[in-house]
């Protein structure tokens, strides 16, 4: 197993999830689906693409409209998601954890954990499997958490 990364990593890790949490907050009110922010970076630590929920379409995720605007053979990218990429989905035939695997995206840093609320959360099993590096930042997990406390509330928000 590989040495825990260097320091800078973690705190190009830490400053990229946290723009991906804040693209989330870009994303059109839903009452059926969490607002995430996605960012795709490549192994030289430059931007490639970023993305949100429902930014074109009301179905769209954050990490597929990322992965739509990076365009193929991502080997050696990260993907940031402000929530673990879903790994079941009823609006489109794959599911975000199935895209990431696709585009060769060897790494995937989220901050918050699918809740149940619409789906199990899945992604990051999916992704395991795959042989995606995964990592779990919960510092941010708050941050990732404010675009959605509407969802959070329960009925009656």
């Amino acid at each position: 197993m590989a040495d825990a990364p260097p320091h800078d990593l973690v705190r190009d890790d830490l400053g990229w999830l946290a723009l991906a949490c804040d693209l989330a907050r870009l994303c059109p009110p839903s009452r059926t689906a969490f607002s995430v922010g996605a960012v795709v970076v490549d192994a030289d630590g430059r931007e490639i693409a970023r993305g949100f929920s429902r930014e074109k379409d009301p179905h769209d995720h954050a990490e597929e409209s990322a992965l739509a605007k990076a365009g193929g053979g991502l080997a050696g990218a990260t993907v940031y998601s402000s929530l673990e990429p879903c790994g079941d989905r009823a609006s489109r035939p794959r599911p975000c954890a199935e895209l990431i695997v696709a585009s060769g995206a060897g790494r995937v840093v989220f901050a918050w954990r699918e809740p149940t609320l619409f789906a199990e959360g899945t992604g990051a099993e999916i992704l395991a499997a795959a042989g995606v590096a995964l990592v779990e930042l919960p510092e941010l997990a708050g941050r990732a958490r404010e675009p959605n406390a509407h969802l959070l509330r329960g009925p009656g928000g």
